[in-house]
């Protein structure tokens, strides 16, 4: 269970990119987000992301609930100089990292350390969901529901130097993501 809180979590904040980014790359179909452009981590994109998660959690703050196709300019600004800060050419190259860390992520067990495609994760957490009674029969319909939408835009990780290089930093990640 504890695997597909991560899982979600992981997911959650994919999509909290995907939506930051909304205005460049508009989605395929309503209420879905735009695929993944995945691109070959660099190691100081990952330690630029470590880095920058502090600043970014503080501005991600003050637009908690906007529901918006467009970043107010000023937070766009912001987000742009924060990115510079950390080591990223703007908030677009930022969110590209985040959306392929998020996937490698979501894929990787927290005690193992043992990644498995996203799809096949998924999968497992499906099998997982429908087999646990300890849950509302609510909540298991709903993390159902969640877990197979997901699936649906589920990709295999077309660089597998990423899923080395974040497993290198795990635990730096994680530790940034649970400030």
């Amino acid at each position: 269970m504890q695997r597909a809180l991560r899982t979600m979590i992981a997911a959650t904040a994919a999509a909290a990119a995907f939506f930051l980014v909304a205005t460049a790359a508009p989605a395929q179909q309503v209420g879905a987000p735009p695929p993944v452009k995945q691109i070959k981590l660099t190691e100081k994109q990952v330690l630029g992301f470590v880095a920058a998660q502090k600043d970014m959690a503080a501005v991600m703050e003050k637009i908690q609930g906007e529901v918006s196709d467009q970043l107010p300019p000023a937070i766009q600004a912001e987000l742009d100089a924060l990115s510079r800060k950390h080591g990223f050419k703007d908030f677009s190259e930022y969110d590209e990292v985040v959306a392929n860390i998020a996937m490698v992520m979501s894929g990787i067990d927290p005690k193992t350390k043992v990644f498995t495609e996203p799809a096949v994760a998924i999968k497992k957490e499906i099998e997982d969901a429908r087999a646990d009674r300890t849950m509302s029969e609510q909540d298991r319909k709903q993390l159902l529901e969640d877990l197979n939408e997901a699936l649906k835009s589920a990709e295999p990780i077309q660089n597998p130097g990423n899923i080395e290089l974040v497993k290198k930093y795990y635990d730096k990640i994680d530790a940034a993501l649970t400030q």
